[in-house]
């Protein structure tokens, strides 16, 4: 860890109201980083110290010696929510290639470490201040709450996941009973390749605790005319999310919004990634809920604004840019939010937010995506249009 450049009375602040983490044992060479910033873990490390209160996000990677290759393992991480002067303490365990934070309930031993922290302290280093804004910028919505809530109940959000087969057949006569291929022949195809290979589920405790996006948009007993509107505006399927999961705090949905986000930027977790543009999606074609819900659309401009300030620019060549998943999106949020009836400090902000995309990303918003595709809408069984 490099020394960090800051301001002496900032700096002074930090050393006395910051949280501190005690990482023990973490092996040489381990990929270690806190929210923004990581670093390849050297000899004398143990732990962060000055770390701002609040939420952050713990992320390592363990690694081979160099002598065997030096291959990193993929990404893990945890949120942590950090109190004023607290101290966390975790061992690493080289069996499981994780941190162990059990030492952190053992009042003795956080008292022992607490007492010895100042020959400690030359083996801490600095939280990464030149970071800290970008990070809150990206995490303002997301309060412990939340990130718990959606947290995976292992307490590790990890970049692969960890996947077990649905069923155990361990021997030929468990898969003969399944009505399953025997593996002695050569396959004849692909497909009969993949249909051979055993069916994956996550393993339980795992998976991110996402919110559940409706995939029925409309409601039970609902006309032909009432499916085609619900599906063109999202309004009904948004409010089914915020009554099952933010009926409370509505505007939560945005914390979510940032934890996907990071957990993808930050976390490497692709599937974080997909709920976050199914989530956009739904909030940006919600067309009545942003004559009703001001603050909460106010809100995800700027949520927006922060987070594609910070994916890289050759990255929208990649995989944002697929399908012009993003500008489609946009447009039709921009057409929305400037719509009839919509408050005018939000059609305002919007119209600014447009303005700012197209001159950073040169994206048009105004051209007919696919010639203004018409909606193919799936009407529930036995309904007919007549």
């Amino acid at each position: 860890m490099a020394g960090v450049d800051m301001d002496p009375d900032v700096a002074r602040g930090l050393f006395e109201e910051g949280a501190t983490l005690v990482l023990l044992g973490v092996p040489e060479g381990t990929e270690l980083g806190i929210d923004y910033k990581s670093w390849q873990v050297g000899p004398r490390f143990r732990g962060v110290k000055m770390i701002p209160p609040g939420l952050h996000f713990l992320h390592y990677s363990s690694s081979n010696p160099k002598s065997m290759g030096g291959e990193v393992g993929p990404r893990m991480g945890l949120f942590l929510s950090m109190k004023p002067r607290e101290l966390i303490l975790a061992h690493w365990n080289r069996k499981e290639e994780d941190l162990d934070f059990s030492p952190s309930q053992n009042q003795e031993e956080v008292e022992r470490v607490k007492e010895g922290l100042r020959e400690l302290d030359p083996f801490l280093g600095p939280y990464p201040y030149d970071t800290l804004r970008k990070w809150v910028s990206l995490t303002d919505r997301l309060t412990k709450e939340v990130a718990e809530a959606l947290q995976p109940l292992s307490g590790r959000v990890c970049a692969f996941s960890d996947v077990i087969p649905e069923l155990q057949l361990t021997h030929t006569q468990d898969r003969a009973e399944q009505n399953l291929p025997r593996n002695e022949t050569a396959c004849q195809s692909m497909k009969e390749g993949l249909e051979r290979l055993p069916r994956m589920k996550q393993r339980e405790g795992t998976e991110l605790r996402f919110s559940n996006i409706p995939k029925q948009t409309y409601p039970a007993g609902a006309t032909p005319a009432q499916i085609t509107q619900c599906s063109m505006d999202l309004t009904y399927a948004l409010s089914c999310l915020l009554d099952q999961h933010y009926h409370q705090q509505p505007l939560n949905v945005l914390g979510e919004l940032q934890f996907a986000f990071v957990c993808f930027l930050v976390g490497n977790v692709y599937e974080a990634f997909e709920h976050w543009k199914l989530l956009l999606a739904l909030l940006c074609r919600a067309e009545e809920a942003m004559r009703t819900h001001k603050e909460l659309f106010l809100g995800l401009i700027s949520v927006l604004y922060h987070q594609l300030g910070e994916i890289p620019p050759d990255f929208f060549v990649d995989i944002v840019s697929q399908n012009n998943f993003l500008t489609s999106t946009l447009q039709d949020f921009f057409q929305f939010a400037t719509g009839p009836g919509v408050d005018s400090t939000l059609r305002k902000r919007a119209e600014k937010f447009k303005a700012h995309l197209t001159k950073k990303f040169r994206w048009d918003f105004e051209a007919d995506l696919e010639d203004c595709a018409p909606v193919v809408v799936e009407l529930p069984e036995g309904v007919t249009l007549g």
